[in-house]
């Protein structure tokens, strides 16, 4: 291994312990807590090391939620691809999604509810600098959606079905919802949109 290799890998390994150790600190004892200075103090680097990855929270932030994106894609995709059907493949879909954030609150609200700082533009897609995880998320549910959509608009299926998911992990985690009929709900919301009273006559 050359020297320049190592210390590549070396910066890698920094990047990630930073990333991990933020996550892990956040899951503890929330993202209020977690503090570039507590950072380093935990990972035993200076806040000078640190700020060579990222120039400040926000963007430590920003990495671990495109992680959760990429996280969540990677659950969407297997969900679909081991459902035998594709109205059977919208509902497991639906459930991975709900499950991801039910199980991962704290990565959830880096996601989706934190400001994660402004974007490089690196890692992003179409005009509106979309990053490429949230695109990918995006993609797999529109291809769940898209075999059950009898010739209607899936990119609007896809946006109507994305933000309704979140609007109930929401309000679940806030307490305004019941946790105990949630499947119910999002077979509700299933059949609302696609169901066959919903088909174009």
């Amino acid at each position: 291994m050359t020297p320049r290799e190592r210390r590549l890998r070396e910066q890698a390994q920094r990047h990630r312990l930073i990333l991990t150790t933020a996550r892990e600190m956040a899951e503890s004892e929330g993202w209020d807590y977690v503090t570039t200075r507590r950072l380093a103090d935990r990972i035993e680097y200076s806040q000078p090391v640190l700020y060579q990855h990222f120039k400040n929270k926000d963007a430590i932030v920003h990495a671990v939620a495109l992680e959760g994106f990429a996280e969540l894609a990677a659950a969407l995709r297997t969900a679909r691809e081991e459902a035998g059907d594709p109205q059977e493949a919208l509902g497991a879909v639906a459930r991975a999604y709900a499950d991801f954030a039910e199980h991962g609150p704290v990565l959830y609200e880096a996601m989706l509810t934190l400001d994660p700082g402004e974007d490089t533009g690196e890692g992003t897609t179409g005009a509106a600098g979309t990053p490429a995880p949230l695109a990918d998320v995006l993609a797999e549910i529109r291809q769940a959606v898209e075999p059950v959509a009898a010739g209607r608009d899936s990119g609007l299926l896809t946006e109507v079905l994305w933000s309704a998911w979140h609007g109930q992990a929401a309000l679940t985690r806030a307490g305004r919802l019941r946790p105990d009929p949630a499947r119910r709900r999002l077979a509700a919301l299933t059949d609302a949109l696609l169901g066959p009273a919903a088909q174009p006559v």
